[in-house]
């Protein structure tokens, strides 16, 4: 008899696809989900009980541009209602003064605010939109003088990595408590424009040295978190803490996934919110079962003394890279298909090709 997978710790609930920006690394599918297809926000309150009732101690609202959505607040209520910490990870473009007291009056925990670059056109350049750096540095500035814990997460690829010791220095200057340097990860869009995007291995070396400065410069006063790339480590990290283990997402529809790319493995359905509960889904669902532990890796994950830390690596970029979800994960030294990952890196052009943009059109605009 198949043990009962503990509850997950997280919800990752997508509440839209809509977005200002466009930002050629987005994490979200190809095809992005249209506003016509969202779910409502009584569905969405549904799906919050849901997991309260399975044991999720965390919601972090996420899109798209989460404050594309007018109910944002009544669902962070609904949330802190039912126990559980709220994280908003937002561009920060379409927070206002009201907005976001909205969002404290309905008890926010946390915001995450990401930013494109800390150089502005750069940043606007990539992202897309004008006047988007400002509207940033005034979301931080709202968000630390009410005093709310705030994460300033940093997207790195080919055109930022030399600014990492800026990023963090400004930061420390806005009053975060912690900061993520995150290097983009190759799948979605990231591999769409990975030729683009993907920085060398020398100016990932120095991104990592300038991590390690800053750590002992700002020790005790911020947190800094740093994700290396996949294709410059050794051994692959484990997805989303382990497949099925720790994180469930909600797409805007009501698609209930291990990952936010999970869309993209071939030959399994996609288990539904509506058609389902959140609990039977995370105990039952073939997405969930079939990469959850250690009895389906082959060879030679099966036998590495690392199996259960890394969990086989990331299923999603082991079917971009080798054409099978099942297989090692490419970036591991080990896998069989490694290769994929060295002629990669070494058939990085010299001059970086034009971005392949995220538009995602059909209502696009955010109200």
């Amino acid at each position: 008899m198949t043990e009962k997978p503990a509850p997950p710790m997280s919800l990752l609930a997508e509440l839209t696809h809509r977005c200002p920006l466009q930002c050629p690394y987005c994490s979200n599918p190809l095809a992005l989900e249209p506003r016509a297809n969202e779910l409502t926000t009584a569905q969405w309150i549904d799906i919050l009980d849901q997991a309260a009732d399975l044991g999720v101690l965390q919601v972090h609202f996420s899109g798209g541009e989460p404050m594309a959505r007018p109910d944002l607040p009544e669902l962070v209520r609904h949330a802190v209602g039912r126990g559980l910490y709220t994280n908003l990870i937002t561009s920060g473009v379409l927070m206002t003064p009201a907005s976001f007291a909205a969002l404290v009056e309905a008890g926010l925990d946390h915001v995450q605010l990401s930013f494109q670059d800390i150089e502005t056109a750069n940043a606007e350049h990539v992202g897309g939109m004008k006047g988007a750096q400002a509207k940033k540095m005034a979301a931080a500035e709202m968000v630390v003088a009410d005093g709310m814990p705030l994460t300033l997460n940093f997207v790195i690829y080919r055109e930022n990595v030399g600014r990492v010791a800026q990023m963090i220095d400004a930061a420390a200057r806005m009053g975060a408590r912690r900061v993520e340097i995150a290097h983009t990860q190759y799948y979605g869009w990231g591999l769409r424009n990975r030729d683009a995007l993907m920085p060398t291995r020398e100016q990932v070396e120095q991104a990592t040295r300038a991590v390690e400065a800053a750590r002992t410069q700002y020790a005790g006063r911020l947190s800094i978190d740093y994700v290396t790339p996949d294709y410059y480590a050794d051994r692959p990290k484990p997805c989303m803490g382990g497949w099925g283990r720790r994180f469930v997402n909600v797409s805007p529809s009501g698609r209930v996934l291990p990952c936010h790319a999970a869309e993209s493995i071939p030959g399994v359905k996609i288990p539904d919110v509506r058609d389902a509960t959140l609990g039977a889904i995370w105990d039952e669902a073939p997405l969930f079962t079939m990469f959850r532990g250690t009895d389906w890796m082959p060879a030679p994950c099966r036998t590495c003394d690392q199996r259960e830390k890394d969990w086989g690596g990331c299923r999603c970029q082991a079917l971009a890279l080798a054409g099978d979800a099942a297989a090692t994960d490419p970036v591991c030294e080990r896998a069989p298909a490694h290769d994929r990952v060295t002629a990669a890196i070494a058939a990085l052009p010299v001059t970086p090709p034009p971005f392949v943009y995220r538009r995602y059109g059909n209502g696009a605009d955010a109200d």
